[in-house]
């Protein structure tokens, strides 16, 4: 049986990161939640509001968490998308998207990993995107997901011999307020995503977690600098409406 024990998840509000944090909490463990604001439901852990594009914030806060905590895993979810066709994507445009997809992660996985290794057990679970295979308009959000599927195998050569297991979960469309703010039901871009899902349907955010919390558990100790894409069959190839 999985002892308990302490996960740290950005972007824990809302969608994926919430659904995993009732997953995680629901299984004994706890879970520190950050977001720029707290969910509206309440969190089942402790939450910590925090502007995750605020780099020196950020840095000075998972410090504190560190320090005050006995920090097992790192789950990093926290993302920011700007769609823009390829004509009008601006450099700062790219940096703001890079920054706060890829910097609270590299900050966050640095402040726990002296424990982690102090410990000879951890986990580091980055959220990426089926996007890193091609979609439109997804020049910055792409680049950032596709920087965290490389982090994930880069990190797993490193800390292999660690007892640290480092994976990445890439789901596809799935029913999150992120999606519907840049897809609404029934709109031409949904329709786009469903297109190339062969089950024609979005997945939900306790789909995606529950991949997420099976890499995260002892069972999958021997797991290690993998992408897991949770969508539908959509990474498989181009599926006919």
């Amino acid at each position: 049986m999985n002892q308990q024990r302490t996960f740290l998840i950005t972007g824990a509000s809302k969608g994926i990161g919430f659904a995993l944090s009732e997953r995680l909490a629901s299984a004994g463990h706890h879970v520190i939640g950050i977001a720029r604001h707290a969910p509206e439901q309440g969190y089942p852990g402790q939450f910590i509001a925090l502007d995750l594009a605020d780099t020196p914030a950020v840095q000075q806060q998972f410090s504190k968490i560190n320090a005050a905590f006995r920090v097992d895993g790192v789950i990093n979810n926290v993302g920011l998308v700007r769609p823009q066709w390829l004509p009008d994507v601006t450099t700062d445009t790219l940096d703001e998207v890079l920054r706060v997809n890829l910097h609270p992660a590299l900050l966050a996985v640095q402040s726990a990993l002296p424990g982690m290794r102090a410990r000879g057990w951890g986990r580091i679970m980055n959220i990426a995107s089926l996007t890193v295979l091609g979609v439109p308009q997804r020049t910055s959000y792409a680049a950032a997901k596709a920087a965290l599927v490389s982090f994930t195998r880069s990190w797993a050569l490193e800390l292999a011999t660690q007892g640290i297991t480092v994976n990445a979960v890439a789901p596809g469309p799935t029913e999150t307020a992120l999606f519907r703010a840049n897809n609404a039901a029934g709109s031409e871009g949904e329709q786009r995503y469903l297109a190339g899902v062969p089950m024609k349907r979005l997945g939900q955010p306790e789909e995606i977690a529950a991949a997420a919390q099976f890499l995260l558990s002892d069972d999958a100790g021997f797991i290690t600098g993998q992408t897991l894409y949770v969508d539908g069959g959509a990474s498989i190839g181009v599926s006919q409406l």
